[in-house]
């Protein structure tokens, strides 16, 4: 089931410079810690001057939708998934 939502989020993400790759890579979210396993798709936009960049990356137990403000450098949760289908 998709749930969507708007709620901060802890994220430890990693770049790779000789790949050139920024993820994340751990999302910390409710209490629990998820490791990401998979990012599927990245985009970004912007809205005025603030460059926002969109993942979705998925974990052993969850699919999440992230969004990373490069203004001040926060992570919010937009949707999650567990992968069932309603």
């Amino acid at each position: 089931m998709i749930e969507k939502l708007k709620a901060p989020v802890s994220v430890y993400s990693l770049y790779n410079h000789k790949k050139k790759l920024f993820y994340p890579h751990a999302i910390f979210w409710e209490g629990r810690r998820y490791i990401t396993t998979k990012v599927g798709y990245h985009h970004s936009y912007k809205v005025g001057k603030v460059l926002f960049h969109v993942f979705s990356v998925e974990t052993k137990e969850l699919f999440f939708r992230l969004v990373h403000d490069t203004h001040n450098l926060s992570w919010i949760v937009e949707e999650i998934s567990d992968g069932e289908v309603d």
